[in-house]
């Protein structure tokens, strides 16, 4: 499992060096063999002619999830709990699994959080648990009144 990460923060290095041009690692691909094609899926589009952002991408055997929340009235474990359930959800349409997470980002509304948020997250990755970064969000909160809000990049 480690070495799987390794290649795959190879490859997720390969793909930013090609999109930029500097080669370095190797030439940046997708699955279509097309270089520099990002494969997008789920666009959000609010009937809007050019969508605000995708919910998904797939680069190079990469795959980088937006972040999302949970929009209902309920306490931090049952809306980190359904982040939880549909960032697997999203994952797995794209190929890949919680197992094959490389990093996180987990965005609480208040920082009194940390504790209980962290009970339901423990053991959703694996055995091997990805990096993370937590926050608690500038006055404002999360966007939609969700009490946490999570993004993700794993590999296929």
């Amino acid at each position: 499992m480690i070495a799987e990460r390794r290649n795959a923060l190879k490859k997720l290095f390969a793909s930013v060096a090609g999109t930029i041009g500097l080669g370095l690692f190797a030439k940046a691909e997708t699955t279509s063999g097309k270089p520099n094609e990002k494969e997008v899926f789920n666009v959000v589009t609010d009937d809007q002619e050019v969508p605000l952002f995708s919910t998904a991408i797939k680069f190079n055997g990469m795959v980088f999830l937006a972040g999302i929340g949970a929009h209902f009235a309920g306490d931090i474990k049952a809306h980190t709990d359904h982040v939880l359930k549909m960032l697997e959800k999203e994952l797995l349409a794209a190929g890949s699994s919680m197992e094959k997470v490389l990093k996180v980002n987990v965005y609480l509304d208040d920082i009194k959080d940390y504790k209980e948020m962290n009970e339901v997250y423990r053991g959703r990755f694996g055995k091997k648990p990805p990096v993370r970064t937590t926050v608690a969000v500038a006055k404002g909160g999360v966007p939609g009144d969700s009490l946490v809000e999570i993004d993700c990049i794993a590999y296929v």
